[in-house]
């Protein structure tokens, strides 16, 4: 991985498109799952592409291996049958160790590889499974003239990939983000726990005994199994110029749970999160679009401090560069949801 920054964004295939030097941003509050291989969910699409800002069909975990195939076929279907419009159009293919990878690739790209925005690589060890997907997806694109590059994004589910996340960040300018797998990290590290997702009852701190009453109870808080790993992901994702998402939550019956584990992810910087069920979908777009209250103030900072110097009040605290910095991330970011959601333009005052 010593390329040299010369090279960096030169094509890795002759007639391949030129790599993207900047990730597109656009909303991703909820990267919505899609079997396709069942009929009645693909016949939803129409409906979806309304509801979702990525709709994702999935090819790999919860397809049965005698589906896979009919799943990627069913997907390409579906991509070629439906305007997507500004909903991404997104795809996760089987493992790179699994026997429908190859498959998965080369039809995809030669079927709609000018439709897919972003393929989602499962199980990621480390920097060199991102260079391999990355000159495969050159060489294919040359091959059926695809006219953009399709990105990557890599899934976080094994020690051995959070150990590189700093290099597989940047393995290539292909890398749109990342997201927290936990249920396969969970198995990789060893860990004792058959959740996905969410905290754990015996993960806790436990206040200190009452020195005038020894035996009384002592309150236990949970704690988060997942903060160290989001925490890394996130800072690996902003030094490549990545964004980084939570993965799923499967306890659907648990909608409060859900809730707190997305919010806990968007405060630490992630920009959207899985939706397996479609009762999620408006969980993420109620944590991952900013707060009223939290962008009108942010506007009054900005106005205050128009080019980020010097010092002002506004009601009744102190803003200076740094608030005026996290001012301009959360008035951004509201701009681009404004631009999807009309009635959250209205809320925030952005036309």
């Amino acid at each position: 991985m010593l390329r040299s920054p010369r090279e960096f964004f030169q094509p890795l295939a002759i007639g391949a498109p030129e790599p993207l030097r900047e990730i597109p941003v656009t909303p991703s509050r909820m990267i919505h799952f899609l079997p396709p291989h069942i009929d009645k969910m693909v016949a939803r699409i129409p409906d979806m592409l309304n509801q979702v800002d990525v709709l994702l069909g999935n090819l790999e975990d919860a397809i049965p291996s005698d589906e896979k195939v009919n799943a990627r076929r069913n997907f390409i279907k579906a991509v070629k049958d439906n305007d997507f419009g500004s909903t991404g159009c997104w795809t996760r293919v089987n493992s790179l160790d699994s026997p429908w990878f190859l498959d998965d690739v080369m039809e995809i790209v030669a079927e709609i590889g000018d439709r897919l925005d972003v393929m989602m690589i499962p199980k990621v060890l480390g920097p060199e499974d991102i260079a391999f997907v990355d000159r495969l997806l050159a060489q294919l694109e040359a091959k059926h003239g695809v006219s953009k590059p399709i990105m990557v994004h890599a899934i976080l589910e094994t020690g051995g990939g959070v150990a590189q996340v700093e290099e597989i960040a940047i393995a290539s300018p292909r890398l749109q983000g990342m997201s927290l797998g936990p249920a396969d990290l969970a198995a990789s590290r060893r860990m004792k726990t058959t959740r996905v997702g969410g905290g754990h009852p015996g993960y806790v701190v436990r206040a200190d005994p009452d020195p005038e009453n020894p035996e009384a109870e002592r309150a236990g808080i949970q704690q988060d199994l997942w903060h160290y790993t989001m925490s890394k992901m996130v800072d690996a994702c902003v030094n490549a110029g990545a964004l980084p998402y939570y993965g799923p939550f499967t306890d659907i019956s648990d909608p409060v749970g859900c809730e707190d584990q997305f919010r806990s992810a968007f405060l630490l910087g992630c920009v959207g999160a899985w939706s397996l069920h479609p009762s999620q979908i408006e969980i993420a777009r109620k944590v991952f679009s900013p707060e009223v209250d939290d962008v009108k103030m942010a506007m009054k900072i900005i106005e205050a401090i128009p080019d980020g110097s010097g010092v002002a009040m506004v009601d009744g605290k102190m803003q200076d560069d740094a608030t005026w910095k996290q001012a301009q991330v959360m008035v951004n970011y509201a701009r681009l949801i404004a631009q999807r959601d009309p009635e959250l333009a209205a809320a925030y005052g952005i036309e």
